[in-house]
This record gives C-alpha cells, structure tokens and sequence, in this order.
C-alpha cells in the first residue's frame, strides 16, 4: 500500500520541491495551501490539494476529521510552513510557531498523528555561534537564537519536544537555494550587473544546500532516520563571499565585477530605513533588523555528520553545480 504524505507550506520555493521528490517516491501526496496560494509549480495531476485554516482551531479539526473519514490519515507530514520576513515581528510568533502549534494540537486531538512528523527549522536558531575559531555548531550546542525569526522557530522546536510520545524530526537548514528562490537569485541579479555587496570586513563562512539535496534528505530522513532528533542541514564545506561571487561569475560568464564591502554601521542604518518603509507601505522588505542580525553574522558552519549517519544524508551538489543548474533555469525563466 502507498504511504500517503501531507506538505504544509507547499506553494512556497522549497514546497514545490519537496511535493515533487514526494512524487518521485510514489507517494499519494497531498499539498497544504491557501485559496490565495499560487500554484504556478504545482502542476502535477497527480497532486491532492487541501486547504487547512490553522486560525480555526475547530475548523481545522473539521478539516482533518473529513479527511481521514475518506482517504485515512497521513503517514508523514512535512511541515514547510512558515514566514521569514514581516512588516510585524508578531506574524513570526503567529505563523512560525501559533501555526505549528495548532496543527500538531489538531492531529493529536483528531487521532491521526503520522508515523513522522519533520519540521523544517532553521540554523537561525542556534544564534550567531563561533566567530573567533569559526568552530562549526555540533549537535550537543545549546541553541541561542538572537532574531525574532529564530527565536520563532526554536519555540515551535520547543513545543514539538513537549509533546510525549509525538513522532518528531526536526531539520535546521541553512541557507537553501536553487530554482524559483528570489533572495539569492537577487545576489546573482547583482553580478551579472557587475556589482557584489558583502556585508562587514571581517572573514565570513557561509554554507548552502541545493533545494534539491534537500528535498532527497526530508524523504530519507522520513522513510529511515530516527525520531525525536534535529539535524543540521548543509552542504559539508563552507565558502567565502568571494568564492560564491567567483562560481558565480564563471557561470555568467561575466569576466569584471566590483566587489563592494558595505560597513557593518551602514548596513543596519539601510536595514532600519528599509523596515521602516516597509511598514509604510505595508510590504515586508527583506532587509530589517532582524535580516541585519543574520547578514552580519560570521560563521554559518554546521556538523551534518549525524545526518550522514542516520539516514545516509550527503548533499550531492556542490555550491558550483547548484548554482550552474540555478542559472539555467533562471535563463529559461527569463529572470535572468
């Protein structure tokens, strides 16, 4: 029998990856989303669509109860919900963890926890760690989230472990790339102009997983790796600014580029504008002063060797093969 999977989040970037590998491993899968939703990736016939209201603590229940009456409960459950950037630091609470919360209350009350439950987390909420040694965060590292968004994002972690007896994996991304994503795609905008800004003068490690890779290691870690565990996810190596801008260039063939090293003073004075003009306007801006924290920070390396260990997680791009394969399909787009 066909294990059945349920992808909350799954019109975003990294949704639409993961309800494609899910199909790929021919699960029956479902994908969460919103009446607003796009489903410009979600074109697949054989995807199941449900719309799940996590504002409406009965009516989601109603949702679920409906469901299980005529399909059964879900196997697994990939929670990708979640927001990175408002215009009120109050939406981080609401979204990252009032949703999650709401959710597993709802499976749990209904009777139809999963078999696994994978939050998708993110290394924001171990806090800014190491930048003398640049000694990478290891599992045994006690989280010290210093955004709102990690913070956010360790409550829900927190609240998952609360939970006796609820079938938990927890995965602490870094910084994830590739296809449809737009914060990346903007620094790869910006050379192809012939300009690459970085953020601070002192040395900066900064570590990547390809969309894809992540994709691969949510199923594994679904169908093999244990539970009640968090994982750090990333590429096995780390990069400079200047190694990212050099792949990057050579995959444009763009030959002259001017790096530009923007003080850290000047940075948060255009974070601050940007937030503040953002609540204007009423759209969230990707630079804030929450965005700020994680710019500035120095060292994003991470141990993946428990990932390695349980469920056989490797990523299988390197930084250069991602980006390649990232270019073309933004070319092919026309974004580019």
């Amino acid at each position: 029998m066909r294990k059945s999977i349920l992808i909350t989040g799954a019109g975003g970037f990294i949704g639409g990856f993961l309800v494609e590998e899910a199909l790929k491993r021919g699960f029956d899968t479902w994908a969460a989303v919103r009446s607003t939703t796009s489903r410009e990736f979600l074109q697949d016939e054989r995807i199941h669509f449900i719309e799940l209201d996590y504002e409406d603590q009965d009516r989601l229940e109603e949702t679920l109860r409906d469901h299980a009456g005529e399909w059964g409960r879900w196997d697994y459950i990939v929670h990708n919900l979640g927001v990175t950037k408002s215009t009120n630091y109050l939406s981080f609470e609401q979204v990252n963890f009032g949703y999650l919360k709401a959710l597993t209350d709802a499976l749990r009350s209904t009777s139809l926890t999963p078999d696994v439950f994978l939050m998708m987390s993110s290394l924001s909420v171990m806090g800014p760690g190491d930048e003398k040694d640049y000694r990478p965060f290891v599992s045994t590292d006690i989280p010290l989230p210093n955004t709102f968004y990690g913070v956010s994002k360790l409550k829900a972690e927190t609240y998952l472990r609360s939970l006796e007896g609820f079938p938990y994996t927890i995965f602490r991304c870094t910084g994830v790339y590739g296809p449809h994503e737009k914060d990346y795609f903007l620094m790869i905008k910006s050379i192809k102009r012939g300009f690459d800004f970085s953020v601070g003068f002192k040395k900066q490690m900064l570590t990547f997983i390809y969309v894809k890779d992540l994709a691969q290691g949510v199923m594994n870690a679904l169908e093999k790796g244990p539970l009640y565990k968090s994982y750090f996810i990333s590429e096995d190596r780390a990069y400079t600014q200047q190694e990212f801008r050099q792949i990057v260039c050579e995959e444009l063939g763009k030959k002259t580029v001017i790096p530009v090293t923007c003080p850290l003073w000047l940075v948060k004075m255009v974070c601050n504008i940007a937030e503040w003009w953002g609540k204007v306007t009423l759209k969230a801006s990707t630079l804030n002063r929450d965005k700020f924290k994680i710019l500035k920070q120095r060292n994003w390396q991470c141990d993946t060797s428990d990932a390695e260990r349980d469920f056989g997680f490797r990523a299988k791009y390197s930084l250069r093969e991602g980006i390649h394969e990232a270019i073309a399909w933004y070319r092919q787009a026309g974004w580019l």
